[in-house]
This record gives structure tokens, C-alpha cells and sequence, in this order.
């Protein structure tokens, strides 16, 4: 016996005024917390040997050290939305 065969409608978006995201601007990760990691795992593998590990923890120090600016760039994300959802929901009646 074949399967029965459905026919999907396409999905289309609900009629809304505009779309945006709620929280475009997270705070980013710290740069540093990749290096620190490394240098645990390299502590962890060798036994806790500073030999070893020196050149991580010399990166890991001159990352900790550099001051990062604290320049926040705005995320443009509803601008863009808002621009292009006319296009995504494509042609609708006038009142």
C-alpha cells in the first residue's frame, strides 16, 4: 500500500506591523578565555609543567595585559529587517 501523499501549503509569515530581534546588542565573549582554556588543557596533559606551557601563558599574559577599547559597535540587524520585510512578504492588498 503506497503512503498517503500531503500537499504542504507554504509557509508564510504572520501579518506583522515589523520584525526585530529583541536584544541585537549581547555582549561579546572575552578574547582571552580561548587562550586561558588552552593553557589549562596544556597544564592538565603535561602535569602542571611550566615548561611545557610557557608560550601559552606568555599569550595569555599579553592578552590580559592589552587594554581593549570600549568602543560598542551597534548591531544592525532591525535596520535591515525593517528594510527588506516589504520584500519577504511580498505583495498585499491596500486598504
Amino acid at each position: 500500500m503506497p503512503p498517503k501523499t500531503t500537499t504542504k501549503a507554504p509557509m508564510r509569515l504572520p501579518p506583522l506591523p515589523k520584525l526585530r530581534v529583541r536584544h541585537p546588542n549581547k555582549t561579546e565573549t572575552n578574547p582571552c578565555m580561548a587562550i586561558m582554556s588552552s593553557m589549562l588543557g596544556c597544564w592538565a596533559s603535561s602535569g602542571y609543567n611550566m615548561a611545557g606551557c610557557v608560550g601559552l601563558e606568555q599569550q595569555l599574559r599579553m592578552c590580559m595585559d592589552t587594554k581593549k577599547p570600549k568602543v560598542e559597535k551597534r548591531n544592525t540587524i532591525n535596520y535591515h529587517l525593517s528594510r527588506l520585510y516589504p520584500k519577504i512578504i511580498g505583495p498585499h492588498k491596500r486598504k
